[in-house]
């Protein structure tokens, strides 16, 4: 190989690596699992690194020739950036049905006020959606959907080119759908209990309309936490599921349609 040659490659390489460690690191800071806020920063690092040292030869060839001056590589970083955010928002997105599902479930249980730390989101949740969220985050590792995640990260060169500027009022209303459907998704896991809290509800008001003397609240609540928990028993598999099929959906769309 020439030293022109060795030179040219070694500056491709250089670059196409750089635009695929912004893309891919994004994509990892953002996916559940490995983005999630118990994950150490340099975990989070070295896996990005591996990524992009593996996939780069790849997107090699679709790196814009000859290679850009300093103010289209800057802009470069930035679409790759937006890019990588976009995806692993998606991946955050469809996750967060489980934490919306958990609160519903913690507001029917009268246990919203038992707060805990998320750590799938670095913020305050329910102790029933931090749960579940932890499930939801295992099954994705257990069942490979995390392999989905992957094939979007690596199929997202042919929907979203490196130079070509994203559409972003197409990514702005696919990130609304996602964010509508997660609340339809969640509102759906947890139908039954809609239900059989408020046939508690319909049983408490007819109580105390027999027995005014009685303490209805004192002896539902009770009751309402233990119907709550059994109903949570017969239905979390079920609910589980229902949301994996539902977040292999939400990541094939960045898959080739066959």
């Amino acid at each position: 190989m020439a030293e022109g040659d060795l030179q040219t490659f070694l500056t491709t390489g250089v670059f196409a690596f750089m635009l695929t460690f912004v893309r891919m690191g994004t994509v990892l800071l953002l996916m559940p699992g490995i983005g999630n806020a118990y994950v150490p920063g340099n975990v989070k690092l070295n896996f990005a690194l591996a990524f992009s040292f593996v996939l780069f030869p790849l997107i090699q060839s679709k790196i814009p020739t000859p290679l850009p001056g300093t103010f289209m590589l800057f802009t470069l970083i930035i679409m790759e950036f937006i890019v990588g955010m976009f995806i692993g928002t998606i991946a955050r997105i469809l996750l967060s049905a489980l934490d919306i599902a958990g609160m519903v479930i913690s507001t029917q249980s009268s246990l919203a006020n038992a707060q805990i730390f998320n750590p799938a989101f670095a913020a305050q949740g329910s102790v029933v959606g931090g749960f579940i969220t932890l499930a939801g985050t295992l099954l994705i590792f257990v069942t490979d959907l995390h392999q989905l995640i992957i094939s979007a990260m690596i199929h997202s060169y042919e929907i979203f080119p490196i130079g070509k500027v994203p559409d972003v009022s197409s990514m702005t209303m696919l990130l609304v759908r996602e964010v509508s459907y997660a609340f339809l998704v969640a509102i759906q896991m947890t139908a039954p209990y809609f239900v059989v809290i408020l046939l508690l509800y319909i049983g408490m008001g007819i109580m105390s309309k027999l027995m005014p003397q009685v303490q209805v609240f004192m002896i539902a609540v009770p009751v309402q936490i233990w119907i709550a928990l059994v109903l949570f028993t017969l239905t979390v598999s079920t609910m589980m599921y229902a949301w994996l099929t539902w977040f292999a959906n939400g990541m094939s769309i960045f898959l080739p349609q066959s």
